[in-house]
């Protein structure tokens, strides 16, 4: 009988036992806890995330059908709908949310030298947010709309390997442009983002402190020309022009001038005109920066579906906040061991493998080696293409 470890229980030891009970400790999640610690209820929710798990009451009853594996999966506190229902209401949801931060910070080292598909050596990020519905009557605390509820997901995506840097979760109502707010600016590095977070004044806080935005310009924007250089219009360049804004408020927001590129998408057949304050990019550059932004779409579009952040395990603020946060440390936990032991198939792949064999007893390594032809031939090709995903 082979004596090695259960392929999830493989998974977890990438996870820092040590700096996991340092946070548990500090926000004293196993306080008057005698048994199912909060190390139990991160198993089961990464368990449900990786087997895709629709319920506290699929979760009970998978992991119960296997009773004499639940020790060498890493649970030793008793597995019930009941228990798990209040570790996710009382435990705090920062455990999770600082464990997730401590692998992304390991993750962007291992991503850090991966192409980004521009001809940029500073570090880009590309700013968005995605909302999820909630029920109203279940979650009345999350209301968004006069008959609908959701949450909203901000997140800052290094375009490096699509490792989100900065994630918030807030109430679906917040504007998008708020989390400009909460940023630390990187002196020298790029952000790139929608029309959605056009506001002059926060955008001049990126020119004092050093680092660049990449974003689209409003139809209706009142500006001065002050300059123009030369383009190439078989490149789909229309204009690459210095202005200033105009109108009392707006020049006040923004003092200082703007670079703003026009360009016509032959693909899509759409003009588009773009706004940054970096001035020594090529202007094609900076078209081709604002492309990248997609990355940041289709991320959202591949944790929807490949992850449980769609129906929820609990009803409060705490409980929506510690799965989602969980969810994203599985998704960060599955993208450092690709990396790690130089994994072949996609992030999808690998998931899609590792769902169906949490149970068994097999290196990890070794349980890609076989052939997987057959998944990467009906795979989509316009799913993310971000860490071979």
């Amino acid at each position: 009988m082979s004596t090695e470890k259960l392929v999830f229980a493989q998974l977890m030891q990438w996870v820092p036992h040590y700096h996991f009970q340092r946070l548990v400790k500090r926000y004293k999640g196993n306080y008057k806890v005698s048994s199912f610690v909060c190390w139990d209820q991160f198993l089961c929710m990464a368990f449900a995330q990786l087997t895709y798990r629709e319920s506290l009451r699929d979760i009970e009853a998978c992991l119960r059908s296997r009773p004499n594996l639940l020790y060498h999966l890493g649970i030793r506190g008793n597995v019930s709908r009941s228990t798990l229902a209040d570790a996710n209401e009382l435990r705090d949801w920062r455990i999770y949310e600082e464990l997730a931060h401590w692998l992304i910070a390991r993750a962007r080292k291992l991503y850090a030298h991966d192409d980004v598909g521009v001809d940029l050596d500073e570090t880009l990020y590309a700013l968005d947010s995605t909302t999820i519905d909630l029920c109203l009557t279940l979650f009345p605390w999350a209301r968004f709309r006069r008959h609908k509820a959701a949450v909203k997901m901000h997140t800052l995506l290094d375009l490096r390997g699509a490792i989100p840097t900065f994630i918030r979760i807030t109430e679906g109502k917040l504007h998008d442009v708020h989390f400009l707010d909460e940023l630390i600016l990187e002196a020298g590095a790029f952000y790139v983002m929608d029309r959605g977070y056009l506001d002059y004044a926060r955008l001049y806080r990126f020119v004092l402190e050093n680092a660049f935005f990449v974003t689209r310009a409003k139809s209706n924007m009142n500006c001065r020309w002050a300059a123009s250089r030369p383009v190439d219009r078989a490149t789909g360049l229309r204009a690459d022009q210095t202005v200033y804004l105009q109108g009392t408020q707006a020049a006040l927001d923004y003092p200082g001038p703007l670079r703003r590129v026009s360009y016509y998408d032959e693909e899509t057949k759409k003009h588009l005109v773009f706004l940054t304050n970096n001035f020594t990019l090529p202007a094609l550059t900076i078209a081709q920066i604002y492309k990248r932004r997609w990355q940041i779409e289709l991320f959202f579009k591949w944790i929807k579906q490949n992850l449980r952040i769609k129906a929820f395990f609990g009803t409060s603020d705490n409980a929506v906040k510690t799965q989602l946060w969980i969810a994203v440390c599985v998704y960060i936990l599955v993208a450092i061991v690709k990396k790690e032991l130089k994994l072949e198939p996609s992030l999808s792949i690998i998931l899609q493998f590792l769902s169906v064999n949490v149970f068994q007893q097999e290196p990890l390594p070794q349980l890609f080696t076989q052939d997987i032809g057959v998944f990467l031939k009906t795979e989509t090709p316009n799913q993310l293409m971000l860490l071979g995903i």
